[in-house]
């Protein structure tokens, strides 16, 4: 079952516009949430970066916040998942071909709740090989990692190398040659019983999840 601007449809009923520019040149904003036991995780977090990326890209939410919360929290429902992931997606809407985002109307809030799992439970346990891309994490000058954008090319291009190399990830540099972070993960090392992980300015997407770990870290004494 997905939500789709306004209500929850069956899958097959989830239909996009091949107009709309989200498909056509990647125009749109995401976030990926958890829920555990039925709670999303950080929710309202989620929802304040999802909609500082939209306006990063003068993309107007046609949803207020709290319908969004709701539709979230519905969408979870309507699946019956306690534990689970959410992918969040708002597109730019149907338009015209040409990159003129003024062209195009009805933007697309799109709620799918389902399972997923990473790696293998083994890799949690034992650890993971992990190579390190000569894809570089994008010039923030360029794109700002803060705007999680429905273009994940780069992040792609680098996984493929990871994969090419027999690894399920790859650690990606930014232009100065400094640890960034892997293709969909944060990087954290813990080094003398201190918590260290690269700082926003290194070109990151400032994770959720990377900040809850911080601020535990801070309220354990380790950082």
């Amino acid at each position: 079952i997905i939500f789709m601007n306004d209500r929850l449809v069956p899958e097959e009923e989830a239909r996009v516009s091949v107009f709309d520019h989200g498909l056509l040149y990647g125009a749109g904003v995401f976030e990926g949430l958890r829920s555990y036991g039925g709670r999303v995780f950080r929710l309202d977090a989620h929802l304040d970066r999802l909609w500082a990326s939209a306006r990063a890209i003068c993309l107007e939410i046609p949803l207020p916040k709290a319908a969004v919360a709701k539709a979230v929290n519905d969408t979870l429902a309507a699946n019956k998942l306690a534990d689970g992931y959410v992918r969040l997606v708002v597109t730019r809407g149907a338009g015209s071909l040409g990159l003129d985002p003024n062209r195009t109307k009805h933007p697309q809030v799109i709620v799918i709740a389902d399972t997923i799992s990473l790696y293998p439970r083994e890799y949690y346990e034992q650890g993971l090989k992990i190579v390190t891309a000569a894809t570089q994490r994008v010039q923030s000058a360029a794109l700002s990692p803060r705007i999680k954008s429905l273009n994940y090319l780069n992040n792609i291009m680098a996984k493929l190398e990871g994969l090419r190399a027999g690894c399920v990830e790859a650690l990606m540099l930014n232009h100065k040659g400094e640890v960034a972070e892997c293709t969909g993960d944060n990087v954290f090392v813990v080094r003398s019983g201190v918590l260290l992980t690269p700082p926003p300015d290194a070109g990151i997407l400032a994770g959720i999840t990377r900040n809850a770990g911080m601020e535990l870290a801070r309220t354990g004494g380790l950082a």
